[in-house]
């Protein structure tokens, strides 16, 4: 999979949805929003603009025709190229057939979370729990709705999968903190006895004694 000329998702949007006719910029972003697309790619006109030139530039869309209707502004209808069509099957069959590393805002502040007290963290984990309860039952309602409307699963799956995502998510936030909970766990004591000694942010130093402080039978707890 080697790098695209374009790698914007919205970019792969447009080139589906001119697959299946040819639009113009404000027909795109109706659709997209009228199919809750915004709810998994990053839209908004001045974005899909840039995009569209981006495509425009490498010729995988083309202008079809300029139209005006009545006293509106002129608009450019584009469609797609042979290229284009090419590039979209190929781009999307690598999206779905070959997983990548993101990364993840909050996987970067997991690694990083020990610079906090754990109870600091447990506040924190249990407002995330919080949230996270609120945007599950949200995706609920929306994928309700879509059904109530008469569309179809297959329109709405991305939604299915965040909220899988999202289960798996606060599944794992409450498994966190009940750990912290456990003062007896070793690293957690080390964690705790660490900013205890500590001037703010623990040093190495801190860490060392913390660690040195626990009862012999703790101390290789990282090989556990």
């Amino acid at each position: 999979m080697g790098k695209r000329k374009v790698s914007n998702p919205l970019a792969l949007a447009v080139l589906a949805l001119l697959a299946e006719k040819p639009m113009h910029p404000y027909e795109m972003s109706s659709t997209l929003r009228e199919r809750a697309k915004e709810q998994s790619i990053k839209l908004n006109y001045g974005s899909l603009y840039s995009v569209v030139d981006s495509l425009l530039r490498h010729k995988l869309i083309d202008v079809q025709e300029t139209v005006r209707e009545g006293r509106r502004p002129e608009r450019t209808i584009y469609a797609i190229t042979d290229p284009g069509r090419i590039e979209m099957v190929d781009w999307l069959s690598d999206l779905l057939a070959v997983p990548v590393k993101e990364y993840l805002q909050f996987e970067a502040a997991m690694s990083l979370m020990p610079v906090l007290s754990p109870d600091v963290v447990i506040r924190l984990l249990e407002v995330r729990r919080t949230r996270l309860d609120a945007e599950i039952a949200s995706n609920d309602g929306i994928m309700s709705a879509m059904a109530d409307h008469g569309m179809p699963y297959l329109w709405t799956i991305e939604v299915d999968y965040v909220q899988t995502l999202r289960r798996a998510e606060r599944e794992f936030v409450q498994t966190t903190i009940d750990r912290l909970t456990k003062a007896e766990l070793p690293e957690i004591q080390a964690w705790r006895r660490a900013h205890e000694l500590a001037d703010g942010v623990p040093s190495e130093s801190d860490w060392d004694r913390a660690v040195r402080e626990l009862p012999e039978s703790e101390v290789n707890w990282r090989q556990d």
